[in-house]
């Protein structure tokens, strides 16, 4: 009897040590640890990068002051939070900040419940004209910066007023 009390107590001490306890504790904070590890493993810009380390390194420290019984993790709210994915996060931040700007209720160019409607300059035999007519240059297919991109508006709106004169012309005889 006094050997099954021995062998009972030698097996309590090691399931409810204070390090076995300390983990469990200090797992939420390993978990966020993980987490903003796992942030850095994904591609960011500089500052992105520099409040990513940041967050770690706050994370490590209270992770690491749990561990060593310094602090006590603080418990988790019963409240229930829904969950948003990174996306839709950064589109309902743009549109409050459109919501919050016009209060007023002020007239936005894109506040419209009409539906969007996309036409061509020209249509029918003209388009067929002007498609024929206008002759794309190759860097304007995929213009690198803002300069090409502007010159290949002004060569379009060239070849445009162009193309009107000789249609015009054509049209008269």
């Amino acid at each position: 009897m006094s050997q099954l009390t021995c062998v009972l107590f030698v097996i309590m001490c090691f399931v409810f040590t204070p390090t076995v306890t300390a983990k469990k504790r200090c797992k939420p904070l390993l978990e966020k640890l993980h987490k903003v590890q796992a942030l850095q493993r994904s591609g960011y810009s500089k500052n992105k990068g520099m409040s990513l380390r940041k967050r770690e390194d706050k994370a490590r420290d209270k992770w690491w002051q749990c561990e060593n019984g310094k602090v006590k993790p603080k418990k988790k709210s019963k409240r229930k939070s829904k969950k948003k994915s990174n996306t839709y996060k950064s589109v309902n931040r743009m549109r409050s900040k459109i919501i919050d700007t016009n209060k007023a209720g002020e007239a936005t160019p894109f506040k419209t419940n009409n539906a969007i409607v996309l036409k061509s300059k020209y249509q029918g035999k003209k388009k067929r004209a002007w498609l024929k007519y206008y002759q794309q240059p190759n860097q304007c297919r995929r213009p690198k910066n803002l300069a090409m991109f502007a010159f290949c508006s002004e060569d379009k709106q060239m070849q445009r007023i162009k193309f009107e004169k000789s249609y015009k012309e054509v049209k008269q005889y």
